[in-house]
């Protein structure tokens, strides 16, 4: 992989995660992790997220549905917050994955998730209510 697979990857996680949470990641970088940050970069955010058959959208749809089934909470809340904050999600949208998750996940981790994604809608209200699940204007 080249330092251009990685400069790729980082544009990606930051359009996807935004600039204060990958700044914030990055800050936490030592010799015992910079190696991981790395790969997670290239493979994840490049190789992944931005092959060409899945728009960003649906990869946020199934990461969250992903992170409900796994019940990794501080990844769901992290995904909920930058879709919902980027536009490329709204409430609705929201909703929608957790039924389905529901229906697939079990009902105790589909109720964890709202109970979740409440307190995300919440916050995003309260810091900045006109991107709080609003989609974007094309």
């Amino acid at each position: 992989m080249s330092r251009d697979d990685y400069k790729k990857g980082m544009k990606t996680r930051r359009k996807v995660l935004g600039d204060e949470w990958v700044d914030r990641s990055l800050a936490t970088l030592t010799p015992f992790n910079e190696e991981f940050q790395e790969l997670i970069t290239r493979y994840a955010w490049n190789e992944v997220w931005n092959r060409p058959g899945i728009p960003h959208k649906v990869r946020r749809m199934i990461v969250i549905a992903q992170m409900v089934a796994l019940g990794r909470w501080e990844e769901f809340n992290l995904h909920v917050r930058a879709a919902l904050a980027s536009g490329d999600l709204d409430a609705g949208d929201l909703k929608e994955i957790l039924l389905q998750s529901t229906i697939y996940c079990g009902v105790p981790a589909g109720n964890h998730a709202f109970k979740e994604a409440r307190e995300v809608l919440k916050q995003l209200a309260a810091g900045d209510g006109a991107k709080a699940g609003k989609k974007k204007r094309k």
